[in-house]
């Protein structure tokens, strides 16, 4: 089957992660040493200078979307799903900065320790993001819930922004029977090359290039005939989508067969999140807006649940009424 492919779009607000890292390393390496406070010690003259120049390096080292080497060295024959300082990094140097704030609001400004305090306990939970992110790297990591996705165990299965592949790779391994169809634009900034040669590498090592297709498409347009696929998932996908977040939910129910489930996987906010993205997760779509949203579509909600921090709902496209 010969797919079309659909224009990439532009998926590149990482930038905007850099660009704010870099800043902040401008300040604490320019303006801070400046301060009576700072200056007049060697120690903390010196280690804020080198303190603001890691953090601006990696800012730029960040903006520029690279992966890690050793990273890649160490994944030489394993699953690599490529992602982007900007993704993993980000929360570490948040907690520098934090941590940074609350040391110079002590030295300066003694009197606002309530502030320093909280400054303290924000990078404590930027630390904990990082940790939380970095997990994520790792192959043996569990990308998906234990939910009953294919009833059957047989059939063609959609992975909804696949990126390099994890949901891929965990739903070829859940259903050794089913055929895969792994669709993306390949152009998110925060994995690398967009994923496409890493979901092409990944499969080969998995084993499963013989069952498994991939195409370029957008989820608000897919480049599939209605009912065309038995199951769907789209783990960190759909929640990218601001204001077409409902075209892309209603384009996965066209796609799918009547009575197929849809497990959909997202962001919303709490405290795992507000660890990883800090006061970015106050503006993700809670979950009441998520069940309101599946059931406008038409969906038939079985389950719901958190799992890793994250949380989803396992869908069901409702059957035509006799």
């Amino acid at each position: 089957m010969t797919l079309p492919a659909s224009p990439p779009g532009s998926h590149n607000h990482m930038w905007l992660v850099g660009v704010a890292g870099l800043l902040a390393g401008l300040f604490l390496m320019i303006y801070v040493p400046s301060l009576q406070a700072v200056a007049a010690s060697l120690f903390l003259f010196a280690g804020f200078h080198l303190l603001g120049a890691f953090v601006a390096l990696a800012s730029l080292y960040i903006t520029l979307g690279k992966p890690w080497p050793r990273l890649r060295r160490k994944l030489a024959d394993r699953p690599d799903f490529g992602w982007a300082p900007a993704w993993t990094l980000g929360p570490l140097l948040l907690a520098i900065v934090w941590w940074a704030a609350a040391v110079v609001i002590e030295l300066s400004l003694p009197a606002w320790w309530p502030g320093a305090f909280l400054l303290g306990l924000l990078g404590a939970a930027a630390l904990a993001g990082y940790l939380i992110a970095g997990t994520t790297r790792d192959p043996d990591f569990a990308p998906l819930p234990m939910v009953d996705l294919l009833p059957g165990g047989q059939g063609l299965v959609l992975d909804g922004g696949c990126g390099a592949g994890r949901t891929t790779l965990a739903v070829a391994s859940a259903y050794p029977r089913a055929k895969l169809l792994a669709l993306d634009r390949f152009d998110s900034s925060y994995i690398a090359d967009g994923g496409r040669a890493l979901l092409e590498r990944n499969a080969r090592l998995a084993g499963i290039v013989d069952r498994l297709q991939i195409a370029r498409g957008d989820l608000t347009a897919m480049p599939f005939a209605d009912d065309f696929f038995d199951a769907a998932v789209s783990a960190h996908a759909l929640d990218h989508l601001g204001e077409a977040t409902a075209c892309g939910l209603a384009e996965m129910s066209r796609v799918l067969k009547p009575g197929a489930h849809f497990l959909l996987v997202v962001w919303v906010p709490g405290w795992t999140m507000f660890a990883v993205a800090n006061l970015l997760s106050f503006f993700l779509r809670r979950k009441s807006s998520w069940r309101s949203l599946a059931d406008e579509i038409g969906f038939a909600r079985l389950r719901e649940g958190n799992f890793n921090g994250y949380w989803y709902l396992l869908l069901q496209k409702r059957k035509a009424a006799n």
